[in-house]
């Protein structure tokens, strides 16, 4: 029998995957394998160490229901979310990377683990924020190629916590959709509707993810923003969301997912008439942005 050294073992375990039928499986799970290893002797991890991490995942796993995702969350509060939607952006507009800034696409960030498939079908300027608490916002702005021409019918999922930074998921196993819609642009690209400002919250901070940031000295906040999710025919989709921009964490970021072009000022109102002709009762902000979408074929 062969006896393997500390320091062949990794080279050993990519080996045995000689016969790999996938080059890119092969060319992943090599990298992992070279990776692991060389954390492991770098800091001379012991069992018992080694043992408590096991444990910490088997734990992340026992938090993931139908409802939360404690495994993103891991993957954001590690960084690791944001690095790979970077990379995978930068891939997609690498030939754009010398147009002017008026013809650079709108940058992406995590999607997070509040996403909820389904969600209702409105028509433009419908109101998603009545009854949930939160100063009533109005969104608006344009949809268009990184060229300026406009994309109409483009698909627009949006979502956000409420006005005490809970988003519906996390209201019990009973809560139903709130605060999240889908919407098409016009013929013109032109998309509006309601909901609130959203207020900076700290993502779920009962688990074991929540254990490591506490432990690494972190706080577990996130910025106010607003989700948005576009698919367009012919356009790469785009993940990303509108930051508030006097709302708190903004420089620190549990997720690491701020980035100053998606930072919006938000505009205050007093009651009154608003852009769409409505009355509001109450003061209410407005909130404008215009996305770009890269090309399927760039």
């Amino acid at each position: 029998m062969a006896q393997l050294e500390a320091q062949d073992m990794a080279q050993a375990v990519i080996d045995r995957m000689a016969d790999c039928k996938d080059p890119r499986f092969k060319e992943v799970m090599s990298a992992l394998v070279r990776h692991a290893h060389a954390f492991a002797r770098e800091v001379q991890l012991t069992p018992d160490e080694w043992m408590a991490g096991i444990q910490f995942l088997t734990a992340t796993g026992k938090m993931c229901d139908e409802k939360r995702q404690e495994f993103i969350l891991l993957s954001d509060t590690l960084g690791i979310s944001m690095l790979v939607v970077a990379i995978d952006q930068a891939r997609g507009a690498a030939a754009l990377k010398d147009a002017p800034p008026d013809q650079r696409p709108t940058e992406a960030t995590v999607q997070g683990p509040f996403f909820w498939p389904g969600a209702p079908q409105l028509e433009l300027g419908a109101d998603i924020g009545a009854g949930n608490p939160g100063e009533p916002a109005y969104y608006y702005g344009r949809v268009t190629d990184t060229a300026g021409r406009p994309i109409g019918n483009a698909v627009m999922d949006v979502w956000s916590g409420d006005g005490e930074g809970l988003y519906d998921m996390q209201k019990g196993p009973d809560a139903g959709m709130a605060l999240r819609a889908q919407f098409r642009t016009d013929k013109d690209g032109n998309y509006r509707f309601w909901s609130i400002k959203p207020s900076y919250y700290p993502v779920p901070d009962d688990g074991p993810v929540g254990g490591m940031l506490h432990r690494m000295g972190r706080h577990p906040n996130r910025p106010g923003h607003m989700h948005m999710m576009l698919n367009a025919p012919g356009h790469e989709r785009l993940i990303t969301h509108i930051f508030v921009s006097d709302s708190p964490y903004l420089d620190s970021d549990a997720v690491f997912g701020v980035r100053d072009s998606l930072v919006v000022q938000f505009a205050d109102h007093p009651p009154g008439k608003a852009p769409d002709g409505r009355v509001m009762s109450k003061p209410f902000s407005t909130a404008k942005y215009d996305f770009k979408l890269v090309p399927s074929a760039a």
